[in-house]
């Protein structure tokens, strides 16, 4: 159960199926992977430090008790083929093959690892920022969906879902790099789309303030610039259930940020066999922040 009152519904949809989820170690990755496994889908965590090592054996662990499934950790750097490579390595040797060929098969794709660095005004930014930024928030997912490829379903079953951000719609101050990889990641959505229509559906959603690490640690400039949004998002109100965390954040800012669970549904929604007829999209997943059209 979530912290602020909903569940994840645990029927079984993907019951064998294989996912990937970058990111998946911790924050809006690791809520995925939850809800996922829910679900009955066996869950590859990708993360990319040592740090991560004991958070996402923790949550390996946990989806493998809770939910039956097989859920393995893979530290890998996506935005080399060296660590793509390694992910795809990991999933013939540990993940069980596709029931009904016997071999691996890809059935859905989360990229949602990315970075946020290089925040604060146009002219402070580095062309070492710039560098990492990209090469973390758009060569790893391009990468990484690259060597998918070969392993995709061959039905249009298959669905890969990337993880954008409202910034980069509305035009968020003092994040240039951030906001233009993923406008990037929304525009590689539309190709993929229609290069691996056979394969898989290819979307993207885009969260606003999400309560997690990254969101902790913005400054109280990146902050007060999002805060701005909080009148004008329908669901930015707090309420009784809302965790204490949250709801003084709703008293400093003027409105409350995601829970991690709350994307994570949107994305599970994307991935359901219900959605194949819906590709190249932009989700709303922001409390209404931007509405999807």
């Amino acid at each position: 159960m979530a912290s602020h009152g909903q569940t994840i519904p645990t029927f079984p949809v993907h019951q064998g199926k294989l996912a990937i989820v970058t990111g998946g170690a911790r924050s809006i990755g690791a809520g995925i992977a939850r809800n996922l496994a829910a679900k009955g889908a066996n869950i590859l965590i990708s993360y990319l430090t040592e740090g991560s090592d004991a958070a996402a054996a923790a949550l390996a662990e946990e989806l493998t008790s809770k939910h039956g499934v097989v859920a393995v950790p893979c530290r890998a750097d996506i935005s080399t083929p060296e660590g793509c490579t390694a992910v795809i390595e990991t999933c013939k040797s540990k993940m069980p093959p596709n029931a009904k060929t016997g071999k691996l098969q890809v059935d859905i794709l989360i990229n949602c690892a990315a970075i946020m660095i290089g925040i604060g005004p146009v002219e402070s930014i580095t062309t070492e920022d710039f560098t990492q930024s990209y090469k973390t928030n758009v060569l790893g997912p391009i990468l990484l969906t690259g060597a998918c490829k070969p392993y995709l379903p061959t039905d249009r079953s298959g669905r890969i879902v990337n993880i954008s951000s409202i910034g980069q719609k509305v035009g968020m101050p003092y994040l240039t790099l951030y906001n233009g990889t993923k406008g990037a990641l929304e525009a590689m959505t539309r190709t993929w789309s229609r290069e691996l229509a056979e394969q898989a559906t290819v979307n993207t959603i885009n969260p606003g303030s999400v309560l997690t690490d990254m969101f902790r640690q913005c400054s109280d400039d990146v902050l007060a610039a999002q805060a701005q949004w909080s009148p004008l998002i329908p669901l930015s109100g707090t309420r009784e259930w809302d965790t204490e965390e949250v709801k003084e954040v709703g008293r400093k800012w003027g409105g409350r940020p995601a829970y991690v669970e709350d994307i994570a549904g949107i994305v599970a929604i994307v991935c359901n066999p219900e959605s194949g007829w819906m590709t190249g999209s932009v989700v709303s997943a922001n409390g209404g922040q931007c509405f999807s059209t």
